[in-house]
């Protein structure tokens, strides 16, 4: 008996003690910590979505951060980081593969959004 409440407060007290990380705040870690390789400003990516895309590497692994306009004729832009994505991904959104449009919007759509 003194072992299963032994476990269902090391289980109250595990989960209680647990952190949720919100996004921003993940953002900003990755900001502040990570190194900023690349960025392309709305005037490179010429969309009327896209406002600015930069990619940061932390720990072996890269993170691009997106702004995206609210509307095409606004310069009111909300952030969203991407994770995991690989340098194969990020050289075919950055250069264009083979066969892909010039189109900076849809290569996002192809190579960053989908991670």
């Amino acid at each position: 008996m003194k072992k299963a409440i032994l476990i269902i407060c090391l289980i109250f007290f595990y989960n209680s003690s647990a952190q949720d990380v919100s996004c921003d705040d993940y953002m900003d870690f990755i900001k502040t910590k990570g190194y900023s390789s690349t960025s392309l400003s709305n005037y490179t990516l010429d969309t009327s979505w896209l406002y600015k895309v930069t990619k940061y590497t932390y720990e072996y692994n890269n993170y691009v951060i997106v702004e995206i306009k609210e509307n095409e004729y606004s310069y009111t832009t909300k952030k969203y980081i991407y994770c995991g994505i690989s340098n194969t991904h990020w050289s075919g959104f950055r250069y264009g593969g083979y066969g892909d449009t010039e189109s900076f919007g849809k290569r996002f759509l192809k190579y960053i959004a989908p991670y």
